[in-house]
């Protein structure tokens, strides 16, 4: 009873997301008119024909529905080898305003949080934006829904969250039902942040039932996903499992991490530590938003600490 009681729940925070977004709403005498997630009103008077993205993550949602992508940031590690010669437009976090213009786009998707300084600029030549976030799972699936708006493809939308769901309950199904206490630091050059669940591994933790140690601290007051560090804290709530994510150069953000852990004597006294369930997280699932590879996300860090299921 128990165990089905757990696939049920499982399955629930699946569709729920870790989150619940709104989707799109109609107007007679446009073409869309959609919800961003800047809480603005985006009207499309006609079908966008050219549409440039500045996050990568948006390219492989709007690829399989069918967009005509004109544009799209520098990124090593989502950038698909078929966008490869579609213009660039800057680096993911210092986006380009010449060449994002130059590209003509009559619809430009924004990674909020990252990107809304675009806005004036794009609503100055009547460019519309479309302001998007895609970090849990709840966003992906919203995403997806008002991306459909956009391409005319709502039928291919619920077909690709249809099999995404399966394969993420597959992997929830594949794994054994028990709560583990879990930590995940954010590691970049400047030091280390706390996940909360708003962000990919702190959503992906709650979908495979676990507890995120994290839960219920107050946030960054300019990052609502993630906590202030503090070793004596961390060592308070002595986590089972601690995953690591990073920004920068990975190899020597985890070189300079286990150098910090080998030296310090109350790292050495958390359980994960002690017990070896110390796990970084590759940036190409966990940094940016995984979006259509969301299930495999979820499977990796299944895998982790399950290898055999």
């Amino acid at each position: 009873m128990k165990k089905i009681f757990a696939l049920v729940l499982a399955a629930a925070l699946i569709f729920t997301g870790c989150g619940d977004n709104s989707t799109a709403i109609t107007d007679s005498d446009s073409f869309a008119v959609i919800q961003d997630d800047a809480g603005r009103e985006v009207t499309l008077a006609e079908k966008p024909a050219r549409i440039a993205v500045t996050s990568a993550s948006f390219l492989e949602p709007l690829h399989e529905l069918g967009a005509n992508i004109v544009g799209r940031p520098d990124s090593k590690n989502n950038t698909p080898d078929w966008a490869k010669d579609i213009s660039s437009v800057g680096q993911v976090y210092q986006i380009d305003v010449e060449r994002l213009l130059a590209c003509q786009p009559d619809l430009v998707i924004v990674n909020k949080g990252m990107n809304e300084r675009l806005l004036n600029v794009l609503a100055e030549n009547k460019i519309p934006a479309l302001v998007t976030e895609m970090k849990t799972y709840a966003e992906v699936q919203h995403t997806l829904r008002n991306f459909a708006q956009v391409t005319s493809s709502i039928d291919t939308a619920e077909q690709l969250i249809d099999q995404m769901d399966d394969d993420i309950q597959g992997v929830i199904a594949s794994i054994p039902h028990e709560k583990k206490r879990v930590a995940i630091l954010h590691s970049t050059a400047q030091g280390l942040s706390v996940q909360l669940e708003g962000s990919i591994a702190g959503c992906i933790v709650e979908m495979l039932g676990w507890e995120n140690v994290a839960a219920g601290m107050t946030p960054l007051e300019n990052n609502p996903d993630a906590a202030p560090y503090s070793m004596e804290t961390l060592a308070a709530q002595n986590p089972e499992i601690i995953f690591v994510t990073s920004m920068g150069n990975a190899d020597e953000i985890e070189k300079n991490m286990r150098e910090a852990i080998e030296t310090n004597d109350a790292w050495q006294a958390i359980g994960a530590v002690k017990n070896n369930q110390l796990y970084y997280l590759p940036q190409n699932l966990f940094l940016l938003s995984p979006g259509l590879n969301y299930p495999a996300a979820v499977e990796y860090v299944a895998k982790l600490i399950y290898p055999a299921s």
